[in-house]
């Protein structure tokens, strides 16, 4: 898909999912999975035997699915839910699964308790293995879809012609806003973090954007700041996850490098002209997900350059 199609396909997700409750969330759940995965099975109820702890499953990845999606978000039913379909599921699925996943509709994101549910969950249930899907989850789900799937899905046409767009990442929105402010009272002098120029050089990266990327480098430990500060630890690696896919996809179509970052600092900013602070901010993230390794390729073993290039 085009960028303006991805975007418009996500804000039309954004729209929908606020009013995806209960058996509309599961009906789309089921819908979505069912499109992504040939061996995934949903699981109805049925008389005096219920679910028997699970909404879906995957036959090949034996991944049992439980999905709460109330209109109100009480996190003391949840966690009474949880743990009686988890109770049921270990009773009556024995040996189907091998991973039980919490599926929630919450816009906001998992909740604290629900975190340390699953964390405890994961402890006291060894080797049973625990996943957990919610808003970013269910959106790099649909990544993965065709044009026409996705349609099928959010009910809805996505436009082929161009569109302007702000904000590309809804995510990142308040760490670009927290990289806009801070970066000014950094100190630009500090010294940089080794940084490998192999991996520069691996991908072909010279010029203007090497430089950019090396200069931004110097202020991905505000990026570190900000993420250290939010609640859910685990949301660091959901954003992560969201931007390698789209890299990866990116990558498949791309070869240059040069149009390769180009698309990536719009899938963080949007393709609106965009204030020069909130620019470099930007730049900031990019360098922060190439240092983690979430984008761009690692050199293989024992690669070295026909000419070495200046980290």
């Amino acid at each position: 898909m085009l960028f303006e199609q991805r975007a418009f396909a996500r804000l039309s997700f954004l729209h929908k999912l606020p009013d995806l409750y209960e058996n509309a969330f599961e009906d789309f759940f089921h819908n979505l999975m069912a499109a992504r995965y040939t061996d995934y099975v949903d699981i109805r109820t049925h008389g005096n035997i219920g679910d028997q702890g699970g909404d879906g499953l995957s036959l090949h990845n034996r991944r049992l699915y439980a999905v709460y999606a109330p209109q109100v978000f009480d996190v003391y039913k949840i966690k009474s839910k949880f743990t009686s379909d988890l109770k049921k599921a270990k009773a009556k699925r024995n040996g189907q699964f091998d991973t039980f996943v919490f599926v929630h509709n919450d816009y906001r994101g998992t909740h604290p308790d629900m975190a340390s549910i699953i964390a405890i969950a994961t402890r006291d249930h060894a080797p049973l293995k625990f996943d957990h899907m919610g808003r970013r989850r269910l959106w790099q789900e649909i990544m993965q879809l065709s044009l026409d799937q996705i349609e099928d899905l959010l009910g809805c046409v996505v436009p082929v012609h161009e569109r302007t767009y702000g904000v590309g990442l809804e995510d990142l929105a308040e760490l670009l806003s927290h990289l806009r402010d801070k970066r000014r009272a950094a100190d630009p002098m500090m010294d940089l973090q080794e940084v490998s120029g192999l991996k520069l050089d691996y991908n072909g990266l010279d010029g203007e954007s090497r430089e950019d990327l090396v200069k931004a480098m110097k202020y991905t430990h505000l990026v570190d700041e900000y993420f250290a500060g939010l609640i859910n630890p685990q949301e660091v690696d959901e954003i992560a996850a969201g931007f390698s896919m789209y890299y990866r996809q990116t990558r498949k179509l791309l070869d240059d490098p040069e149009d390769i970052l180009w698309h990536l600092e719009e899938y963080v900013l949007g393709n609106a002209r965009q204030h020069p602070q909130v620019h470099r901010a930007a730049w900031v993230v990019l360098a922060y997900f190439f240092e983690r390794c979430d984008i761009f390729e690692q050199p293989t073993p024992n690669w070295r350059p026909a000419t070495s290039g200046i980290a």
